[in-house]
Protein backbone atom coordinates (compact mmCIF):
# COMPACT_ATOMS: atom_id res chain seq x y z
CA UNK A 1 0.00 0.00 0.00
CA UNK A 2 2.93 2.35 0.66
CA UNK A 3 4.17 1.78 -2.88
CA UNK A 4 0.71 2.59 -4.23
CA UNK A 5 0.69 5.88 -2.29
CA UNK A 6 4.22 6.79 -3.36
CA UNK A 7 3.66 6.07 -7.05
CA UNK A 8 0.28 7.83 -7.10
CA UNK A 9 1.69 10.96 -5.47
CA UNK A 10 4.75 11.02 -7.76
CA UNK A 11 2.73 10.61 -10.96
CA UNK A 12 0.06 13.12 -9.88
CA UNK A 13 2.84 15.63 -9.25
CA UNK A 14 4.26 15.02 -12.73
CA UNK A 15 0.84 15.53 -14.29
CA UNK A 16 0.15 18.71 -12.34
CA UNK A 17 3.66 20.06 -12.99
CA UNK A 18 2.86 19.93 -16.71
CA UNK A 19 0.84 23.10 -16.12
CA UNK A 20 -1.88 21.87 -18.49
CA UNK A 21 -4.98 23.86 -17.60
CA UNK A 22 -7.46 21.08 -18.42
CA UNK A 23 -5.60 18.54 -16.28
CA UNK A 24 -5.37 20.97 -13.36
CA UNK A 25 -9.06 21.80 -13.63
CA UNK A 26 -10.06 18.14 -13.67
CA UNK A 27 -7.92 17.35 -10.61
CA UNK A 28 -9.50 20.32 -8.78
CA UNK A 29 -12.99 19.19 -9.78
CA UNK A 30 -12.27 15.65 -8.61
CA UNK A 31 -11.04 16.90 -5.24
CA UNK A 32 -14.03 19.21 -4.76
CA UNK A 33 -16.54 16.50 -5.69
CA UNK A 34 -15.71 14.54 -2.51
CA UNK A 35 -15.94 17.46 -0.07
CA UNK A 36 -18.87 17.71 2.33
CA UNK A 37 -21.99 19.10 0.73
CA UNK A 38 -25.58 17.87 0.67
CA UNK A 39 -23.90 14.47 1.06
CA UNK A 40 -21.07 14.05 3.52
CA UNK A 41 -17.55 13.05 2.43
CA UNK A 42 -18.00 9.55 3.84
CA UNK A 43 -21.08 8.88 1.70
CA UNK A 44 -19.41 10.35 -1.38
CA UNK A 45 -16.35 8.13 -0.90
CA UNK A 46 -18.61 5.08 -0.65
CA UNK A 47 -20.30 6.17 -3.88
CA UNK A 48 -16.86 6.53 -5.47
CA UNK A 49 -15.93 3.05 -4.27
CA UNK A 50 -19.05 1.49 -5.75
CA UNK A 51 -18.64 3.34 -9.05
CA UNK A 52 -14.96 2.39 -9.24
CA UNK A 53 -15.82 -1.25 -8.63
CA UNK A 54 -18.53 -1.25 -11.30
CA UNK A 55 -16.07 0.43 -13.70
CA UNK A 56 -13.42 -2.12 -12.63
CA UNK A 57 -10.64 0.36 -11.84
CA UNK A 58 -8.39 -1.28 -9.24
CA UNK A 59 -6.35 1.89 -8.59
CA UNK A 60 -9.56 3.83 -7.96
CA UNK A 61 -10.90 1.06 -5.72
CA UNK A 62 -7.71 1.14 -3.66
CA UNK A 63 -7.83 4.93 -3.40
CA UNK A 64 -11.47 4.97 -2.28
CA UNK A 65 -10.91 2.16 0.22
CA UNK A 66 -8.20 4.24 1.86
CA UNK A 67 -10.40 7.36 1.84
CA UNK A 68 -13.35 5.41 3.25
CA UNK A 69 -11.24 4.00 6.09
CA UNK A 70 -10.05 7.54 6.87
CA UNK A 71 -13.70 8.65 6.89
CA UNK A 72 -14.64 5.95 9.41
CA UNK A 73 -16.37 3.38 7.21
CA UNK A 74 -16.66 0.07 9.06
CA UNK A 75 -15.97 -3.37 7.62
CA UNK A 76 -19.71 -4.27 7.55
CA UNK A 77 -20.40 -1.01 5.69
CA UNK A 78 -17.70 -1.88 3.16
CA UNK A 79 -19.31 -5.27 2.63
CA UNK A 80 -22.68 -3.61 2.00
CA UNK A 81 -21.04 -1.30 -0.54
CA UNK A 82 -19.28 -4.26 -2.19
CA UNK A 83 -22.66 -6.02 -2.40
CA UNK A 84 -24.22 -3.01 -4.16
CA UNK A 85 -21.30 -2.94 -6.61
CA UNK A 86 -21.72 -6.66 -7.27
CA UNK A 87 -25.47 -6.34 -7.88
CA UNK A 88 -25.02 -3.34 -10.17
CA UNK A 89 -21.85 -4.53 -11.92
CA UNK A 90 -22.52 -8.25 -12.06
CA UNK A 91 -20.19 -11.19 -11.75
CA UNK A 92 -17.47 -9.47 -13.81
CA UNK A 93 -16.73 -7.36 -10.71
CA UNK A 94 -15.89 -10.41 -8.56
CA UNK A 95 -12.12 -10.39 -9.33
CA UNK A 96 -12.06 -6.71 -8.36
CA UNK A 97 -13.96 -7.46 -5.15
CA UNK A 98 -11.36 -10.10 -4.31
CA UNK A 99 -8.61 -7.53 -4.65
CA UNK A 100 -10.72 -4.94 -2.82
CA UNK A 101 -11.22 -7.13 0.26
CA UNK A 102 -7.49 -7.94 0.26
CA UNK A 103 -6.61 -4.24 0.10
CA UNK A 104 -9.15 -3.40 2.78
CA UNK A 105 -7.61 -6.02 5.06
CA UNK A 106 -4.13 -4.60 4.38
CA UNK A 107 -5.24 -1.06 5.26
CA UNK A 108 -7.06 -2.18 8.40
CA UNK A 109 -4.19 -4.42 9.51
CA UNK A 110 -1.65 -1.64 9.00
CA UNK A 111 -3.72 0.74 11.10
CA UNK A 112 -4.33 -1.86 13.80
CA UNK A 113 -8.05 -1.30 13.38
CA UNK A 114 -10.27 -3.39 15.63
CA UNK A 115 -12.58 -4.03 12.68
CA UNK A 116 -9.76 -5.85 10.89
CA UNK A 117 -10.57 -9.46 10.03
CA UNK A 118 -10.23 -12.06 12.74
CA UNK A 119 -7.47 -14.65 12.28
CA UNK A 120 -8.54 -17.68 10.26
CA UNK A 121 -9.07 -20.92 12.15
CA UNK A 122 -8.40 -24.32 10.61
Amino acid sequence: MDEFDRYRAEMNEKLLDSNHLGIKRFFALDTQAYEDGALDKRTKELLGLVASTVLRCDDCITYHIKQCVDAGVSRPQFLDAFNVALVVGGSITIPHLRRAIDRLDQVLDKRGDESAPAPKHD
